[in-house]
């Protein structure tokens, strides 16, 4: 008779991390379901695919010049003559207020 070995297994488990996320919005448990279908996959392994992703995406070194050529495409819409500095201060600012504006709308309308 066969015996199966779970120590493999085990193994395994013991070295995997495990999260959980709560509090996910409908809208992004429904697009990743939609996005996992769409590509052949679980739920699972499409949130495990996007976090792999997204984690191991830029942790090498950039040299000056990469930097440079990743902020001119990101900022070409800038005209010249206009800092980009102020640029991104005045982005953030729109952002911050945008974010304001939404917390204030949820506070105010009830449950």
């Amino acid at each position: 008779m066969a015996r199966i070995d779970n120590s493999a297994s085990n193994a395994y488990n013991a070295v995997m991390a495990t999260i959980t996320v709560r509090n996910l919005p409908d809208e992004v448990h429904a697009a990743l379901r939609v996005r996992a279908a769409r590509n052949g996959r679980s739920m699972e392994a499409e949130v495990r695919e996007i976090l792999a992703g997204m984690a191991t995406q830029g942790t090498g070194t950039l040299t000056p010049a990469e930097l440079q050529a990743r902020a001119a495409k990101r900022y070409r819409h800038i005209p010249p003559g206009v800092s980009a500095v102020d640029e991104l201060i005045a982005e953030r600012r729109r952002e911050f207020l945008k974010e304001e504006e939404e917390y204030l709308l949820r506070k105010r309308s009830p449950p």
